[in-house]
């Protein structure tokens, strides 16, 4: 399988810890290779000295000098590395034992033949240098072994034949040693190397795999033949649970919940030969949240532990998000045309102020010009939301901002609720908790209508319609700033809804535009306010209820700069 991470990447990692640390086996191997070794000739030399043999005494001394020099060597806290070169390394560990091995051979003379001995220091260069060093030690060992065969026959002290031809077969076969080890050296550590690099694609790629998956906003489920879901991610998890309920940690079984029969029968219906590709649409039931709809696609693999055994790949589609995500690609279009419509209003309307300022002054019947007092009042109100719709709807990354203007939070609220209450024969359900002193914040009276009556209204559509089932609020919260908050007693959101409450065009109800929490969200960002949703907890009917609150943050007007501290102490939440 070709991984998406080639060569490029992951040379980039070569030749650190995994290749060091490679070496640093190797040569604590060929170290305590030397250091048996050493002991080896010691224990022999002494030995062969005790039981009275004719050994020099300096031989002995020489093979413990040796065993000595091998274990200072094998203790050093840093293993270093053979240069392409006959260099200071190579004669530390090399060169001695060339040397002391040469020595034994010559001061022996035929008694014992060492040069067996001479396969250690080849096969070192070999495996821990380069192939010129390796060649380099075997021609180093066959040029003394025939300067001393030919030593040897000058002073005629034994047959020359013998040695010279000894000393080409141990030539020879240091050549082929250091050839053969170099040669599979190379391909071994080149076939780690290659493995190693494998083994970081494959890591690399399956990280990027399970973060794919854990970010989906597809549920996916690995579920067998006996309904045992092996792995889940966020999505499925969150597809499968209810708000408040924790789902058992995989694996778990779908005939676990009666919510998942469906998922369950779906599953049976794959792995008994109804085929690998299902698709359908099933209902997950959570209790005291309904239905959720579901699109599931199905598909059959075979599971790392077996042939025979195979897996259920299932992904999950909440089809309440998919209708959302229609619902506002068809929408968009429509506020598209709202904005186009909006700015042909203008010209007509325009054209109507003027017309009734004409008709104004023609007219003297004081009944006739509160009629057109009226059409004047409403036509300012009208350009004023056309004017909106169409700073709302502007295309670009500038901000919205508006005239900062100074009012009286709780005066505005009142008056508002109170014209709200009359229009909609709602002032039962409504209670006003208002501050006990002035909140001077930075906002335009008209907009603030229009986002409140939106609250009011949206709050009037999920409310019990019992009395002080709505809540208005002004406060000043633990910095000083002013809140209005709308309460009511609804059900609680489901959670697909409450991600996209201040979307444009998104809605829970098909007859609604989707459009009331979006202009308040803008029109607050226009004066540098914030509104929030939150679930929270206020007395209603003499009762700590749960309800549903938007929370605005205003910004204090200029003038609201020297509200005494203990006004703000008491009025903390």
């Amino acid at each position: 399988m070709h991984s998406w991470f080639g060569p490029a990447l992951l040379d980039e990692a070569r030749g650190t810890p995994e290749d060091q640390q490679e070496f640093r086996r190797l040569w604590l191997g060929f170290m305590t290779a030397r250091v048996m070794l050493g002991l080896v000739l010691f224990l022999l030399q002494g030995s062969l000295y005790l039981l009275g043999q004719t050994v020099h005494v300096g031989l002995v001394l020489l093979c413990a000098g040796y065993f000595a020099a091998t274990l200072m060597v094998r203790v050093a806290p840093r293993p270093e590395r053979l240069g392409p070169n006959f260099d200071q390394r190579w004669f530390g560990s090399i060169g001695i034992d060339v040397l002391i091995f040469s020595a034994l051979y010559m001061l022996h003379g035929s008694v014992i033949n060492y040069t067996p001995l001479y396969t250690l220091p080849v096969l070192q260069a070999a495996v821990l240098g380069t192939l010129t060093l390796a060649l380099g030690t075997a021609a180093g060992i066959t040029l003394l072994l025939l300067a001393h065969s030919g030593w040897l026959a000058l002073h005629g002290l034994a047959e020359g034949a013998p040695y010279i031809v000894q000393a080409a077969l141990t030539g020879s076969g240091s050549f082929v040693i250091a050839l053969l080890a170099h040669r599979l050296s190379a391909r071994l550590a080149s076939e780690q190397q290659r493995s190693r690099r494998s083994q970081n694609a494959m890591r690399l790629q399956q990280q990027v795999n399970d973060l794919v998956i854990e970010s989906m906003s597809d549920g996916v489920l690995v579920v067998d033949a006996r309904g045992t879901v092996h792995a889940a991610n966020p999505a499925a998890r969150r597809m499968l649970q209810a708000d408040g309920r924790s789902l058992k940690v995989a694996p778990f079984n779908l005939a676990d919940e009666p919510g998942w029969q469906s998922l369950a029968a779906l599953v049976l219906l794959v792995f008994t030969g109804h085929g690998d590709f299902q698709n359908a649409d099933i209902n997950i039931q959570h209790l005291d949240e309904g239905d959720r709809p579901l699109r599931v696609r199905t598909r059959l693999t075979t599971a790392h532990w077996g042939d025979t055994d195979s897996l259920c790949v299932m992904f999950l589609q909440d089809q309440r998000e998919m209708e959302a995500r229609m619902r506002t690609e068809k929408l968009a279009s429509m506020g598209r045309m709202s904005a186009a419509v909006a700015h042909e209003i203008r010209n007509p309307l325009a054209a109507i102020a003027q017309a009734n300022a004409l008709l104004d002054e023609e007219l003297a019947d004081p009944r006739q010009l509160r009629l057109t007092q009226m059409i004047r009042q409403n036509a300012r109100r009208l350009g004023k939301i056309v004017d909106d719709v169409l700073n709302i709807s502007r295309v670009g990354d500038q901000a919205i901002s508006f005239e900062p203007q100074t009012l009286d939070l709780n005066q505005a609220v009142r008056r508002i609720c109170r014209d709200w209450a009359g229009q909609n024969a709602s002032a039962d359900m409504l209670g006003m908790n208002l501050a006990p002193f002035p909140l001077l914040v930075s906002f335009d009276p008209e907009h603030l209508r229009r986002v409140l009556v939106n609250l009011l209204d949206n709050a009037r559509r999920h409310a019990s319609r019992q009395a002080e089932s709505i809540q208005v609020v002004t406060q000043l919260n633990a910095g000083a700033e002013p809140l209005l908050a709308v309460w009511s007693d609804g059900p609680r959101m489901e959670r697909s809804v409450e991600q996209h409450l201040f979307e444009p065009f998104f809605s829970s109800e098909s007859r609604s535009s989707g459009l009331g929490l979006y202009i308040c969200r803008e029109l607050c960002a226009g004066h540098g306010a914030t509104i929030a949703y939150q679930r929270t907890r206020r007395v209603a009917r003499d009762t700590m209820m749960d309800g549903n609150e938007f929370l605005i943050t205003l910004r204090r007007a200029q003038a609201a700069e020297g509200l005494p501290p203990a006004a703000s102490q008491s009025a903390s939440p």
